[in-house]
């Protein structure tokens, strides 16, 4: 049946859980943000080296790409709340660590490299599970694409403040109290998870190895056009377009001329087009229309890359990563919602585990690439390439939409999500 219109402008949060998720994560994800731009600073600061903050990029999530898989298929099978309970004490202990090592003076670059892979696997199960937790979260079903569309806010709520805040601290006190406030944070989202009252439900043992189940999720996937669409296209705009992030510092330092607080600005402005973006999309009353940002936004990404990349002047600098961080999270947020509402329930885990996989298991890919680049030719002649591939990427896809569209509406009209009449 037809999904009554909500007077609420955010549904998502009149579910208590849901709220106490929201409030949780928002905290931690601040201090998240603060340890990833403190930590490409000190690799640059002890290395000088864009090879070397593309190397540590690779490391830190090319556990996404080998194991988010197994964690897609563990997901299916056991509870994803005492999952994250377990993801987030780990991921403080990592935190904790790397502040330790920061503030004695000892750290070198080989524990950052070892820290990063550390938190690579822990994010292999903490992403697949954040994702699929969410669908338990809400209590009416209609408020899951809102519920999508809020966590791609907060997350980049976070980016905005994050590292604005630790590129000030970075320059005043160094890089070592980020590390330590992030490891602060983790108390909010596992006191939240904690806090949580929910409806035990029973995950249904089903027979047959976990490689099994892995290839059972890649057939379900990749024999559904619309599916296979998005995770194609969210693969190669985090191979390409993700580069950014690592190079970022250079041009901060190297052709802004400015220093820790300028790559703060920088990412910032990220993190506005970002929050901009999301805040949009969780404003929006229905999942339809959702297929043409997922082609769009890829040429904003790249456009902002371009941009970027040629600019020599911090304001126009700004504005670029404003329109990368609007094109990214366009990309990102609406293919999650259109794959939560049309995916089969008892399959959610290894597809979002896919899509993790290709929207941060292809990242370090990207990293290395464009650290490899960045060296070879150049970080700026680096990004233009990115940013065309990106345009391309997103004419091609385009050409496809139509054909997609017709099946996603099938199965809205099969699950009640829309009538007949609206597709």
């Amino acid at each position: 049946m037809q999904t009554t219109e909500n007077k609420s402008l955010f549904p998502a949060l009149r579910s208590r859980n849901y709220r106490l998720f929201f409030a949780g994560q928002g905290v931690s994800l601040i201090g998240t943000w603060m340890t990833q731009i403190a930590t490409v600073w000190l690799v640059y600061d002890l290395t000088q080296s864009a090879f070397m903050l593309g190397i540590v990029g690779f490391t830190s999530q090319i556990p996404s790409f080998v194991l988010a898989p197994f964690g897609g298929a563990f997901v299916d099978r056991f509870s994803r709340h005492q999952i994250l309970i377990g993801t987030q004490i780990l991921a403080m202990g990592q935190s904790l660590a790397l502040a330790t090592l920061a503030l004695s003076g000892a750290i070198q670059i080989w524990h950052v490299f070892a820290l990063s892979l550390f938190q690579g696997i822990i994010n292999a199960v903490d992403a697949p599970a954040r994702q699929v937790f969410v669908f338990e979260l809400v209590e009416q079903r209609e408020d899951l694409a809102n519920a999508i569309a809020i966590n791609s806010t907060m997350f980049n709520g976070a980016r905005l403040i994050g590292p604005a805040l630790g590129g000030l601290l970075i320059a005043r006190v160094g890089e070592g109290y980020c590390f330590l406030i992030d490891w602060l944070s983790y108390i909010a989202v596992i006191m939240a998870l904690l806090a949580m009252r929910l409806v035990p439900t029973d995950i249904p043992m089903v027979a047959g190895s976990h490689l099994q189940k892995i290839k059972e999720g890649f057939v379900y996937a990749f024999s559904s056009p619309p599916i296979r669409s998005i995770l194609l296209l969210s693969g190669l705009v985090s191979l390409m377009g993700m580069q950014y992030a690592v190079l970022v510092p250079v041009f901060a330092d190297k052709i802004l001329k400015g220093d820790a607080q300028t790559l703060g600005f920088l990412m910032a402005a990220s993190g506005v087009g970002a929050i901009f973006g999301g805040v949009y999309l969780a404003t929006r009353r229905s999942v339809i229309g959702l297929g043409k940002f997922i082609v769009i936004s890829p040429s904003v990404l790249g456009t902002g890359l371009i941009i970027f990349s040629l600019s020599r002047f911090l304001p126009l600098s700004l504005f670029a990563m404003f329109l990368i961080g609007l094109g990214t999270i366009l990309q990102i947020s609406a293919g999650n919602i259109i794959l939560q509402t049309i995916v089969d329930d008892d399959k959610r885990g290894r597809v979002m585990s896919l899509y993790t996989m290709s929207f941060l298991g292809m990242t370090p890919f990207g990293n290395l690439l464009g650290g490899t680049l960045g060296d070879r030719i150049g970080v700026t002649d680096t990004l233009i390439i990115a940013g065309i591939v990106c345009i391309l990427g997103s004419i091609y896809f385009s050409r496809q939409l139509p054909a997609l569209k017709k099946i996603v509406y099938k199965i809205y009209e099969r699950k009640g999500i829309i009538t007949s009449a609206e597709s």
